[in-house]
């Protein structure tokens, strides 16, 4: 097992490019996804949603605003990577609600509220230093379903490459509710795998005894 997740790994790229013929099935899709819904979160709070395009005229309404990228189009599910901001709010009751999900009495429940609200004081004054917190969480999830793709055969790319703004308009978010994070497409290569880069282990890992 170990060395099919190396495999997986090496098998991941950047596709640029994606079969526009070849589609992925519904099985593969939610496995994939379910990657995502299964990731770590801070405080377990799961601020993320996962929209998942495969609507052709929407994509084609979505691609000048993401720099007019081919894999927006070419891909067989288009995923975009949401990072809540509401939800993550002691006043939403969200919070609560997911502490609330372990049985715990309520002197309990109210200390992990107390340490949550003041642990997070200065990232919970503002949506902007909330969407910073929640949209670095979201790269986990999604980390998570690029490599889950490539286990079993599927190519993704993640994308930072848009107009956050004007995405986020043409799908109508309520940005006070979730905010763009990431456009993540996924499908099938239609060229050969560019060779893989990384920097020598030794370069990028110390060992401090």
């Amino acid at each position: 097992m170990r060395n099919d997740f190396m495999k997986a790994m090496d098998f991941r790229h950047a596709c640029k490019v994606f079969d526009d013929t070849k589609k992925i099935s519904d099985e593969d899709m939610r496995y994939i996804l379910e990657a995502g819904r299964k990731s770590p979160s801070s405080f377990g709070m799961e601020a993320w949603k996962f929209l998942v395009i495969t609507n052709d005229a929407l994509k084609e309404k979505l691609k000048p605003a993401c720099w007019n990228q081919v894999q927006i189009t070419s891909c067989s599910h288009l995923v975009l990577v949401l990072a809540g901001i509401d939800s993550v709010k002691v006043e939403s009751g969200v919070v609560a609600k997911r502490f609330k999900r372990r049985a715990m009495p309520q002197d309990k429940l109210d200390f992990y509220l107390g340490l949550y609200a003041e642990h997070l004081k200065d990232v919970l004054n503002t949506d902007e230093n909330i969407y910073a917190w929640t949209a670095r969480q979201t790269y986990i999830a999604a980390a998570n379903m690029m490599t889950a793709g490539a286990f079993i055969g599927i190519d993704s790319c993640p994308i930072e490459g848009f107009d956050k703004k004007q995405v986020e308009e043409i799908l109508g978010l309520d940005t006070t509710k979730y905010q763009l994070a990431m456009v993540l497409p996924f499908g099938y290569r239609i060229n050969p795998q560019s060779e893989q880069l990384r920097l020598p282990f030794d370069e990028v890992v110390e060992f401090i005894k």
